[in-house]
């Protein structure tokens, strides 16, 4: 299998650094849209099984391997069918933006307490949603630290999503919480984390000379942006885009673009390849 190839010269120094020393790089990867397709049913999403058996090669010769999702960590696991998964004994998953993390290595998840104005929002919202006329046409993921409000299974997707957007955000501010938009669903979740900061903080725990980070939302942004901040300070990056036409922005900013989760598993696969002969 062909190695798909970065268009920058930054994601061609990152990709070569990765597979010159792939025990100081690390591989950090979103779930949803990335290791696993966008779904209707966000409970039905199950990770590409040709992408966790890449990642079960890899992992064994990386630094290390990371999930950074805005799922609950505990649930990306699941999803993923990552534990007890030969090769990833050293995995680690960063749940809810990196409010929690589980260790394969404990099999535990630690995580802080869920913030009041959580409960506040989630008891506040059916009421919100029933003055738009939307009560019926989302779906809402309760995940214990956030609530994700999901507009893809309404008849108008774009419409609802762009109708709530404003609402949501007043009632996440009056509880203390930010909102997060992502394709077709805004997450109500407490501030202070995002992807960059666990992305940045798990590399700041290793010896790492190399990072590859492959998201396809809006939420993946901060975890591009970390990557080019870990380039100043001399580590080399790589920024993978899962290919989507609803997420331009992140398209623009990446050094590889990839068709959606089977291309990331492609890449994987490729990747571990070139690493295990």
């Amino acid at each position: 299998m062909e190695m798909p190839q970065p268009t920058t010269p930054p994601g061609i120094a990152g990709l070569a650094a990765l597979l010159e020393n792939p025990g100081r790089g690390v591989v950090a990867l979103d779930f949803d849209g990335t290791l696993a397709p966008i779904v209707d049913d966000p409970e039905q999403a199950r990770a590409e099984p040709a992408a966790v058996v890449a990642l079960s090669r890899l992992a064994p010769r990386l630094g290390a391997v990371v999930i950074v999702t805005g799922r609950p960590a505990a649930v990306a696991v699941e999803y993923g069918g990552f534990g007890g998964a030969p090769g990833l004994e050293r995995l680690v998953v960063l749940g809810q933006y990196g409010l929690e993390r589980w260790d394969a290595a404990t099999g535990r998840v630690s995580a802080p307490e869920v913030p009041e104005g959580v409960g506040a929002a989630r008891r506040a919202l059916p009421e919100v949603l029933a003055g738009l006329g939307l009560r019926e046409a989302v779906w809402i993921e309760d995940k214990g630290r956030a609530i994700g409000v999901h507009t893809r299974r309404a008849p108008d997707p774009q419409g609802a999503f762009d109708a709530l957007r404003e609402p949501l955000a007043v009632l996440a501010a009056a509880h203390g919480l930010v909102v997060e938009p992502g394709r077709y669903v805004l997450e109500l979740r407490p501030p202070g984390m995002d992807k960059g900061q666990a992305l940045t903080a798990f590399v700041g725990e290793l010896d790492a000379r190399a990072v590859l980070f492959a998201g396809d939302d809006l939420g993946d942004l901060a975890a591009f942006d970390a990557v080019e901040r870990l380039r100043g300070e001399g580590i080399a990056g790589l920024k993978v885009c899962s290919g989507s036409q609803e997420v331009g922005e992140l398209t623009a900013r990446a050094d590889l673009v990839v068709p959606g989760p089977p291309g990331v598993a492609a890449l994987l696969t490729s990747l571990a390849n070139a690493l295990t002969g």
